[in-house]
């Protein structure tokens, strides 16, 4: 090993490090565990003339790890619109610049996507150096299908815009991701139970850290068991199974959720919400809503 923790070759045998082309390099860091990070990302890194960082305090952290001495720059949505112009002018004179987020790939659910966009719009090189991302990771613990997935980002702050969030995905025939802050899982995952219905899900929690934890029960469960804990902490991924992983619902249970739902809003409303809560076609939960609101109420003669 080297000084810097990286692999060192044999007496004739030492790694050629391949030319850095002039251009945008987006580079993939670590999500937790620093030892995460590839030989190509730290060799396009130690080669950049100029690095974006989403926070040049938290790169700093692994550039002095792996002994990286090249000049920074801020790229956050707080400094994009001020620092881009000094980057893309580094382009224009055939500098190397790296682009990093704070940990994983950046523009997923990260900066980078505005600066990526007019990179390529002056006729800048664009490439890519894979590595570390919470998405497919989570997705791979879960326990849950891999063929097809759905990644939402973020759920939004407020209520409302989270619930519709979560409908509007309800009925995508694959499996979610979703990122979610530690203060609002509790909350978030009960809207997943009662608009998903009980399907089998995950919570991986610090990923690739000391405190990794990865849960996998029902939403129903696990919204339980995060209501219960005094304190949760830590960056999180919630993977939620596909339509039709959570067992179909009685017909009786069915036609309860429909009534309440019927209660306050149309029939196309409560259908379209009854369906997302429990994966079914809306269609056929259609067809059922308008059965009940023809039918005779209890105490009514036909």
């Amino acid at each position: 090993m080297d000084g810097n923790g990286r692999p060192q070759a044999s007496d004739g045998q030492a790694r050629r490090k391949p030319p850095v082309a002039p251009g945008l390099h987006i580079v993939a860091t670590p999500i937790g565990n620093l030892g995460d990070i590839t030989l190509r990302a730290l060799d396009v890194l130690a080669a950049a003339d100029l690095i974006a960082c989403e926070d040049t305090r938290v790169f700093a952290k692994l550039a002095g790890h792996h002994g990286i001495a090249v000049p920074t720059v801020a790229y956050s949505d707080a400094t994009q619109d001020a620092n881009e112009p000094r980057i893309l002018r580094a382009l224009g004179q055939g500098k190397r610049v790296a682009l990093v987020s704070d940990a994983g790939m950046p523009l997923i659910s990260d900066p980078g996507y505005r600066l990526v966009r007019a990179a390529l719009a002056a006729g800048h090189a664009v490439s890519a150096v894979p590595g570390p991302s919470a998405v497919p990771m989570a997705l791979a613990l879960s326990g849950l299908p891999t063929d097809r997935f759905f990644f939402g980002g973020f759920l939004p702050a407020k209520p409302t815009e989270r619930r519709r969030a979560i409908a509007e995905a309800a009925t995508v025939p694959a499996t979610l991701i979703f990122f979610e802050a530690p203060h609002r899982l509790t909350a978030s995952l009960a809207d997943m139970a009662e608009l998903l219905g009980d399907r089998p899900a995950a919570v991986a929690r610090e990923l690739t850290k000391l405190f990794e934890e990865v849960r996998r029960a029902p939403l129903g469960e696990l919204a339980a068991h995060y209501a219960a804990q005094a304190e949760v902490k830590g960056e999180i991924a919630v993977v939620i199974g596909p339509p039709g992983e959570a067992a179909a619902p009685a017909a009786e249970a069915l036609d309860e959720a429909l009534r309440q739902a019927l209660a306050g809003a149309s029939v196309k409303d409560a259908a379209a919400e009854v369906a997302a809560r429990f994966g079914l076609r809306r269609r056929d939960v259609y067809a059922r809503a308008l059965e009940l609101k023809r039918a005779p109420q209890e105490g009514e003669t036909s």
